[in-house]
């Protein structure tokens, strides 16, 4: 039986209503409020995650000024991990030269040759260890922890290297008395679990360094850090 135009029209809007009544609740659902408020959301914190901070040196005083960095560590680290003394103190001084404004760094083989030509340099003030360097402002490092593993565990990687960073001012009143001290405390790798197999202690170590000499090195110029670091 053929079906009228009028009863034929009427399938066809009922099927045009069905069909846009689908198409008006998914975009319903999709461009709902709470749909795009989250997504809105996550963007927003990718933003916020990728922020930088314009940060200033904690400590600006040296600028326009002679400068020695000293590196302290015991005698355990020192047999364990021969170079870090010089890698530090190198490097460190290497930033301070490049970034802080007018500074003086004494070279680091002067100063390593200070050290051994002086054994009880450690029980010297430290205002005479900066008269005897020659210099207006001493960086004294004190490597109090630095290693590569976890304690009594040489089967995965836990790098730890924590040090006292202080600033003496030779030509200040109190020359033998801190002007500026913090602690720093960087590791490496930054997830746990990192066995032997996966890294060579020379990328372990490269890896601990690097981070710690750079936090170290900001604490005395302007600089830009990410807002919230990765550790």
């Amino acid at each position: 039986m053929t079906e009228t135009p009028t009863r034929h029209s009427r399938r066809n809007r009922r099927a045009a209503s069905a069909a846009l009544a689908t198409v008006m609740l998914a975009t319903a659902v999709f461009s709902s409020p709470g749909c795009i408020a989250g997504a809105i959301g996550a963007i927003g914190q990718q933003i916020e995650r990728g922020k930088k901070l314009d940060v200033p040196a904690a400590y600006d005083g040296l600028e326009n000024n002679t400068v020695a960095v000293v590196v302290n560590a015991d005698y355990a680290t020192l047999v364990e991990h021969p170079g870090v003394v010089g890698n530090i103190t190198a490097n460190v001084s290497a930033r301070i030269y490049q970034f802080v404004k007018d500074a003086t760094v004494l070279p680091t083989a002067t100063v390593l040759n200070w050290q051994y030509r002086t054994p009880q340099w450690r029980a010297l003030p430290y205002g005479e260890i900066a008269k005897e360097l020659g210099v207006k402002r001493l960086v004294y490092i004190d490597l109090y922890e630095y290693r590569l593993n976890p304690t009594g565990n040489s089967y995965l990687w836990d790098g730890v290297a924590g040090a006292h960073v202080g600033v003496i001012e030779a030509d200040g009143l109190a020359p033998d008395e801190f002007v500026y001290t913090t602690n720093i405390v960087e590791k490496f790798p930054d997830k746990e679990g990192v066995g032997r197999e996966s890294a060579r202690a020379e990328d372990i170590e490269r890896g601990l360094l690097t981070k710690f000499v750079q936090r170290t090195s900001w604490l005395f110029y302007r600089h830009i850090e990410d807002k919230y670091p990765q550790n």
